[in-house]
């Protein structure tokens, strides 16, 4: 599920407010790369060309003494690369870990307009959404991206199969 407030402006001082309508992209094929791995990170502008995703995995796939380094080449595949009209998204570290906040305000202040989504894992609650949603327009107007970064929530716990229906309208731009 898609999930995303805008900003009314880009100023810092601006407050979200909820998106009018969602961008319509097609997501059929999602490829995941582990961007710690430089040779992987290189077939990237190939494969852009051949998906309607690619994803930096930053999250359980990558071990945790190489999370830095994903990040890092994350940041540097995304701005190596031209994506045209395929979608450039992350998945980030749960909300509760210790890479997390370092994740998102690194990567939004790097690549923020080339950024469409960030997948954030382990959703329990509609609290998640409107935390990452905050933080997310706050990044958004400091870096003056130019549109709003979208949220992609992924529900692994019974909690949050619970409260499948409060976060789908945790923001206004949530798709399922």
């Amino acid at each position: 599920m898609n999930c995303r407030a805008t900003s009314s402006s880009r100023s810092p001082s601006a407050r979200p407010r909820r998106c009018a309508e969602l961008p319509v992209k097609l997501e059929r094929m999602i490829h995941f790369v582990p961007p710690h791995i430089e040779k992987l990170r290189a077939k990237v502008p190939d494969l852009a060309r051949e998906v309607d995703v690619v994803l930096g995995n930053l999250e359980d796939a990558i071990p945790a003494d190489a999370k830095e380094a994903a990040r890092s080449g994350f940041i540097a595949m995304a701005k190596a690369t031209d994506f045209g009209a395929t979608g450039l998204w992350t998945r980030i570290n749960a909300l509760n870990s210790p890479w997390m906040l370092d994740d998102v305000t690194e990567i939004v202040g790097a690549i923020g307009d080339k950024l469409d989504v960030v997948m954030v894992p382990k959703v329990d609650g509609p609290w998640d959404i409107h935390y990452l949603d905050q933080l997310l327009a706050q990044l958004e107007a400091r870096h003056a991206v130019k549109r709003p970064i979208l949220i992609h929530a992924i529900l692994e716990t019974a909690e949050g199969v619970n409260n499948v229906e409060a976060i789908a309208t945790a923001s206004r731009a949530c798709t399922a």
